[in-house]
């Protein structure tokens, strides 16, 4: 069994200014961001050992909230581009007021859909389920006892459903994660 820890980025600018992100734009992490990379280390740090690996999203808000936490562990920050945020297509940037709704296409569950050009829960899901393959044999062809991981609200949404057994479609977008906020799972390895 595999003990994971779970952290979503610390507030962006966009955050602050209610802009959807995706991945197409890199913002960093405000003021209030970079405190709360800071507390996230810090409550990390009481709950896994010393040197245990970091796997992060690698775009920027990601990355930055990561840092402090492989300091805390003496660890490394192992970047990957499957824990980025869904790629939300031209919705990125704009705020809730900015948007147009669009149709669910007939027969299509919502979280196939590829709204705006971008991904779909389904594709975010495929990047995560080839991330917890790596993860299942990356400690000598085991998976390691511990592990962090840093990302991004939807996208951790879908890797917690996979963790816990359940499919994409089965996301539960009624779980709050806070900027910063850590959540723990334990994952028996192998494929999710």
């Amino acid at each position: 069994m595999t003990r994971i820890v779970l952290v979503r980025h610390g507030q962006s600018t966009w955050n602050l200014e209610h802009r959807l992100q995706g991945q197409r734009m890199d913002v960093p992490l405000s003021p209030l961001g970079r405190d709360q990379a800071t507390a996230a280390a810090s409550t990390v740090a009481g709950l896994v050992d010393r040197s245990t690996p970091v796997f992060s999203s690698d775009q920027d808000r990601a990355l930055q909230t990561a840092a402090p936490i492989a300091a805390a562990l003496a660890s490394t920050i192992h970047p990957d581009p499957r824990l980025r945020e869904q790629d939300l297509g031209r919705m990125e940037g704009l705020t809730p007021d900015q948007l147009t709704p669009e149709p669910i296409p007939e027969g299509v569950d919502i979280a196939d859909v590829r709204w705006a050009g971008g991904e779909s829960l389904a594709d975010v899901a495929a990047r995560s389920r080839s991330f917890l393959a790596d993860l299942a044999v990356s400690e000598n062809g085991h998976a390691p006892d511990q592990a962090v991981i840093v990302g991004h609200g939807d996208a951790l949404r879908v890797l917690i459903a996979l963790l816990d057994g359940r499919s994409h479609r089965e996301c539960d977008f009624n779980l709050v994660l806070g900027n910063g906020d850590v959540i723990t799972r334990t994952w028996p390895g192998g494929s999710a």
